[in-house]
């Protein structure tokens, strides 16, 4: 007996994409805020005056968050926080994982450029498989994460019976 088909991908809509990302830069921006700040805010507490090698340091750190996060979340996964709130991964067109290469310039594009990566999501609205211009460019597709209840499902599902 053959193993049972994976269900169909079924690709985010621009809603469900752009509420993603929402939740992400709010996380975001409360985790930068947090380390850009609370290292040094500690330190002055403690010790006193903060040295200027610590706020710097904090500040590239917080500088490299968005990067990091966004990089190792789809490529270890596919999913960050936002995503996984909302049901989507992210993945290659032929249905895998994003490599570290893939996951990484992504991001970096992203954040570089990000009035082209919002724009490049209305594209989302006509393309067959809801791909923004950033999707096109790397090869990938956000869908919508197939549920445990639907992947334990399929593979208990039983074919039907031929004859009486």
């Amino acid at each position: 007996m053959a193993p049972p088909a994976a269900p169909p991908l079924r690709y985010a809509g621009l809603v469900s994409r752009l509420a993603a990302l929402t939740l992400d830069v709010g996380l975001l921006t409360v985790g930068a805020l947090a380390v850009s700040v609370l290292p040094g805010l500690a330190w002055d507490q403690v010790v006193g005056r903060s040295p200027g090698w610590l706020t710097t340091g904090s500040a590239m750190v917080a500088a490299l968050l968005p990067w990091a996060y966004f990089t190792v979340g789809w490529w270890l996964n596919g999913e960050t926080v936002g995503a996984l709130v909302l049901g989507l991964v992210v993945r290659r067109r032929d249905g895998g994982s994003l490599s570290f290469p893939q996951a990484a310039l992504r991001a970096l594009v992203g954040l570089l450029i990000p009035p082209v990566w919002l724009v490049g999501m209305l594209a989302v609205l006509w393309d067959a498989q809801r791909r923004a211009w950033h999707d096109r460019l790397f090869r990938t597709v956000v869908c919508y994460a197939p549920s445990a209840r639907t992947a334990t499902a399929a593979a208990t599902r039983r074919p039907a019976a031929n004859g009486p």
